[in-house]
């Protein structure tokens, strides 16, 4: 049987032109081979599967190279060449430092570095994964690495620098190495898919570029995983299926479903999902990065931020033509906390069929109140024939319908704001969208009436902001509870709350829409809104004996008799 070399072995770069992605590295070795300015210690730093050994290898076999080319670039005929290729070359060195960390191998090494080379210029120490030397290591590397030889480069190589002694970072040229982008990835597979006589689309090769996460060497495994399970003709289909990745089509399918506000639809999807095996806090991240997507694609300008096959990207753009703004930052926001909250959760599964129900209401509301409106034909004759100030109940509700789908009746509009239909905020979105003028609403008329600063008025716009806070029944119990009390010269109003957990939350979540309310009420942004905990003599539940400790301590200070008791029984009080 003839012996198969993986594709990251056989396809791995040999000059520094094969360099996919480190552009500005290669030059920056080239100019200092050129200009004979060689540093006597390198660290190369950056993610797994991009380059760092490989560009090690190619600039020792650069220095000791005896037939340079124009561009700096080793011939691949000498002896060093041939002995580096071949395996025996005694100038180049490598060491794992993951299974050489300790002492008695770094004392082995820099005994090793007073050897001068047999063949070429220098001795060349690769040391891959040199974070791994433990402390003692690194101090006994210290003075080899600061003054070695002459002949004597040291290249280090780590996916994690910040593991690294600073004393050991001051002696090194350091480069950080990039992740290597789709378009790059896709073009290497591209060119290796045509030497291997694979035929492969690009949106499958798009899917193993971005699995990769911007490892060359991931993405050249997950090829040969590829072509081993499909053969030589390989689809998209079962790329999808091979590498257990979500297809596009059910993200697609959910924008829908929320779009039509069907909560059902995305939660049978959802089902489905699961059923064939997929993880879901990986479906829940992939939502995200769905809709960061569709969100790129409503600004020309960021659309050069999407790393996806040009038919995916022309499917994003015309679904992302559907959606608003506001829906995409919505739901961008309920996903992301999601996945925040999704393994402190208890019941994973309810927390994303929520987040669904909840992304789905976002445009639900909206999609649903026009089909129940009444022609504006219908609310002509309620204008016309009766004044809104005489009409009934149940007319005016009619006339609110009515002006809500077409904004015919603006006095009708107008006697509806005391009281709103739950569906209101979703029917203000529709108005705005076909430009027809708004329903003024109770943040309207606050606005734009403003009040003196009594007390009286003080009174009325606290109620009014507790009435505003129903949707938080218990942030509004608190403020309706108590009146506030109003420092009028220095224009402070004081909110007194039980204790100070309440307090802390208030102050993070709520003070600055509170306060906004307010200045709005009275058009003054001077007016300061003071979140406080009640006094020890104003909080009734503030000594209230709840633990059995506390009751314990509690008799133990009052009542002697009852200690007596215990001493007589021999009973500890606890």
């Amino acid at each position: 049987m003839e012996q198969f070399i993986v594709s990251a072995r056989k396809y791995r770069p040999n000059s520094f032109e094969a360099l996919i992605g480190q552009e500005n590295i290669a030059r920056t070795l080239k100019n200092s081979i050129l200009r004979h300015q060689l540093a006597h210690a390198y660290l190369f730093c950056g993610p797994r599967g991009v380059g760092k050994t490989s560009a090690a290898r190619i600039f020792a076999k650069t220095i000791n190279c005896s037939n340079l080319s124009e561009d700096m670039e080793p011939c691949g005929t000498c002896e060093s060449c041939l002995s580096f290729a071949e395996g025996r070359s005694y100038s180049i060195h490598e060491l794992d430092a993951a299974s050489n960390n300790s002492v008695e191998d770094i004392r082995a090494l820099t005994d090793q570095v007073r050897i001068p080379p047999q063949v070429g210029k220098y001795s060349v120490y690769i040391i891959d994964e040199v974070h791994m030397l433990s402390q003692s290591a690194f101090n006994a590397f210290l003075k080899t690495l600061e003054e070695p030889p002459a002949h004597a480069i040291f290249i280090l190589a780590t996916t994690e620098k910040h593991k690294i002694l600073p004393t050991i970072l001051s002696r090194c040229q350091t480069y950080d190495f990039n992740r290597i982008s789709v378009e790059n990835i896709v073009r290497n597979l591209k060119n290796i898919a045509q030497k291997e006589s694979v035929t492969i689309s690009d949106d499958a090769l798009h899917i193993i570029a971005q699995k990769a996460d911007g490892a060359m060497r991931d993405a050249l495994t997950l090829f040969d995983q590829t072509v081993a399970f499909c053969g030589k003709d390989i689809t998209y289909e079962q790329v999808i299926k091979n590498l257990n990745v979500l297809d596009y089509d059910y993200y697609f399918k959910l924008t829908d479903d929320f779009l039509a506000g069907d909560y059902a639809a995305a939660m049978l999807t959802f089902d489905e999902i699961l059923s064939k095996g997929f993880n879901a806090l990986h479906f829940i991240s992939g939502l995200s990065t769905h809709f960061r997507d569709l969100l790129v694609c409503k600004n020309e300008a960021s659309q050069t931020l999407m790393e996806l096959a040009p038919t995916v990207a022309q499917r994003y753009k015309t679904t992302a033509s559907r959606c608003s703004l506001n829906f995409l930052f919505e739901a961008l926001s309920r996903t992301t906390a999601c996945e925040t909250g999704y393994k402190q959760s208890g019941n994973q599964r309810l927390l994303i069929e929520f987040t669904l129900l909840d992304i789905s209401r976002i445009m639900g509301a909206a999609n649903v109140a026009p089909a129940e409106a009444k022609p504006a034909v219908e609310a002509k004759p309620a204008v016309e024939t009766k004044p809104v100030a005489d009409a009934k109940p149940a007319e005016a509700k009619d006339t609110v319908a009515d002006a809500s789908d077409h904004a015919v009746a603006k006095p009708a509009v107008e006697t509806a704001t005391t009281a709103p239909a739950p569906g209101q905020l979703s029917i203000r979105n529709i108005m705005k969208e076909v430009n027809a003028p708004k329903k003024k609403n109770v943040e309207e008329a606050i606005i734009t009436e403003t009040l003196e600063f009594t007390e009286e008025n003080i009174l009325k716009v606290w109620m009014r902001m507790a009435e505003n806070e129903s949707a938080m029944p218990r942030l509004s119990s608190a403020i309706s509870q108590k009146p506030p009390v109003t420092d009028f010269e220095g224009k402070k109003i004081h909110f007194v709350v039980g204790n100070d957990a309440q307090k802390d939350w208030i102050v993070k979540n709520c003070k600055v829409r509170l306060e906004k309310f307010i200045r709005a009420n009275f058009g003054d942004d001077t007016i300061e809104l003071i979140i406080e905990t009640a006094s020890d003599e104003d909080n009734p539940n503030k000594n209230k004996l709840y633990m059995p400790s506390t009751k314990a301590d509690f008799l133990r200070e009052s009542s002697s008799e009852f200690m007596e008791l215990g001493k007589d029984l021999g009973l500890e009080l606890s």
